[in-house]
């Protein structure tokens, strides 16, 4: 049994919350500059170009990315064989959120009643998610998540006989609605299967899914592939305003569903695809 004490957890989740609305990924720096090559649009061009010079001087003056610095997403992978001490794992993971967004000088976005909206004024309580796993590590995942683009994201509960040809136009509907509400280009995570809420964390656990990295099962790494370039065709373009580049990636992950059911879960992100990781 390997001890792991609460003080690493929340120093940890501090400086990720940190590095995370600071500094894009390195996957999702090269994917951007790519795109930065591809776009036609003179406009589109134009609007790239503004955000790359953006993304630079965020990285070097310790700016946030964005001024939504979002709300705190955390995925936990706990090793069956890991004792937290020190307290509790859940305590360990806001205190994290609340020093970082703190010692960040982050904006704290999170009101703590849906209807009240009184804000909580530290950017907790944090989104958690557990998975226990075999072995002795714990491995963590911030993603901050601004609502810009998460309230373009949407649920779908199709029938069995929609299919694969339902689940492509639910993701098409899903970035056509989102239009340029969601800050494009969008990275589009995909939750297939499960249940209503399985397939909505899926969705957004995938936008944590480095892009280099390709699905295994052979269908879903040629849906990813189609939907990239359908959704490039819709026209929506950079910011919204034109042109071919919409999304930056599309990721998809899958799991068992009932045979009644066929759910579909479509998370978007703007190009802030924000997300640090750490094992312990």
């Amino acid at each position: 049994m390997r001890e792991i004490h609460t003080g690493l957890i929340t120093e940890a989740v501090k400086e990720m919350c940190i590095e995370a609305n600071h500094m894009l990924a390195p996957d999702m720096k090269q994917v951007f500059n790519l795109a930065v090559k591809e776009e036609e649009s003179p406009l589109g061009r134009q609007v790239l170009g503004q955000l790359k010079e953006n993304l630079k001087i965020a990285a070097e003056d310790m700016i946030p990315i964005c001024q939504d610095t979002g709300m705190a997403v955390v995925f936990l992978k706990v090793g069956q064989d890991v004792h937290i001490t020190g307290g509790s794992l859940a305590h360990a993971v806001n205190e994290g959120v609340r020093k970082g967004y703190e010692e960040g000088y982050l904006r704290k976005s999170v009101v703590g009643d849906p209807i009240e909206r009184v804000n909580t004024k530290d950017n907790t309580p944090a989104v958690i998610h557990y998975e226990i796993v075999e072995g002795d590590t714990l491995y963590i995942t911030v993603a901050p998540k601004g609502f810009g683009s998460e309230n373009m994201s949407r649920v779908f509960m199709l029938k069995p006989a929609d299919g694969l040809e339902g689940v492509k136009n639910a993701i098409i509907t899903a970035v056509r609605d989102a239009g340029p509400n969601a800050c494009p280009p969008m990275v589009i995570g995909v939750g297939i299967g499960g249940t209503f809420e399985k397939c909505a964390q899926m969705a957004k656990h995938a936008l944590t899914r480095n892009i280099e990295e390709k699905p295994t099962v052979p269908w879903v790494k040629e849906l990813e592939q189609e939907m990239l370039t359908r959704v490039n065709q819709l026209g929506i373009g950079p910011g919204g305003l034109g042109g071919r580049i919409t999304a930056l990636a599309v990721n998809i992950e899958t799991f068992a569903t009932h045979i009644a059911g066929l759910p579909v879960a479509v998370n978007i992100c703007c190009h802030v695809n924000r997300h640090a990781n750490r094992i312990l």
